[in-house]
């Protein structure tokens, strides 16, 4: 007989219920202070090392980056080994057994960050827009890493309910952003109002866009992202992302 495992935080029935009908819900201020610390730290670092690119590129635009304005610094868990502490921790294992179930494998990470006074808006999308087709829906873990509101570029959530769509939808490049973009209709989608350290827990599928950063201070946030089968690129055997196992059977075998 397996040992039961305590989970670290309560996610409700009802929140696992809303996640299967509506794709997320929201844990507030979960994050243990000094893993939230932690992400703070290494935000800094994702930063430079996209400049650092564009220097090299001697451009302001690296794919969806802009120099000075937002930043997708993705993977930084490989330079930054810290990170893993954060990735494969008991709290990320509890969200990844509520959701996915008890099997589930690190898929992607990245830093989202808008600056201060000009952090650009971001297009609606479904994550898995950046992907093919013929994987299944992945979870997305959007955390604060300072308080979130509508004025400092929020991201804006589309419940299923609102549009009616659950399956992957071809998404079109704007060709100004390089975002990529697959949702034109009304819907304004639910804010995400939260203090830092919390967790907007969502399917790869749900619509989400951001406004822009109207503040003073950088609106920074942190990407985790899991899957519950190995996603390979269309086709190939090739990953897409990452495939470090996390939950075996229930067990967090990630765990530093």
């Amino acid at each position: 007989m397996s040992a039961v495992i305590e989970p670290t935080i309560k996610i409700t029935d009802a929140q696992k219920k809303q996640y299967q009908e509506e794709g997320y819900f929201i844990l507030e201020r979960v994050v243990p202070e000094d893993l939230l610390q932690l992400l703070r730290d290494e935000a800094k670092y994702a930063i430079d090392r996209v400049d650092a690119i564009m220097d090299e590129m001697k451009s302001d635009v690296f794919g969806i980056n802009h120099r000075g304005k937002r930043y997708f610094s993705a993977n930084v868990f490989h330079e930054r080994p810290r990170l893993r502490e954060f990735l494969f921790s008991d709290l990320m294992a509890d969200i990844c057994r509520a959701t996915l179930g008890e099997n589930a494998w690190l898929f992607w990470e990245q830093y989202v960050i808008k600056c201060a006074d000009k952090g650009m808006r971001f297009s609606w999308h479904q994550d898995s827009g950046y992907v093919h087709p013929n994987h299944k829906a992945y979870l997305t873990c959007w955390i604060t890493l300072d308080d979130v509101n509508e004025e400092n570029g929020t991201v804006y959530l589309l419940p299923f309910s609102h549009t009616g769509i659950r399956t992957w939808v071809k998404h079109i490049k704007d060709p100004v952003t390089n975002d990529e973009v697959g949702y034109f209709g009304k819907e304004r989608g639910i804010p995400i109002i939260a203090p830092a350290g919390s967790i907007a827990v969502f399917t790869s599928l749900n619509f989400h866009s951001s406004g822009s950063n109207m503040t003073e201070k950088m609106r920074r946030v942190y990407l985790a992202q899991y899957s519950g089968e190995i996603i390979h690129k269309d086709g190939t055997q090739e990953l897409w992302g990452n495939a470090e196992p996390f939950l075996k059977d229930g067990v967090n075998v990630g765990k530093v």
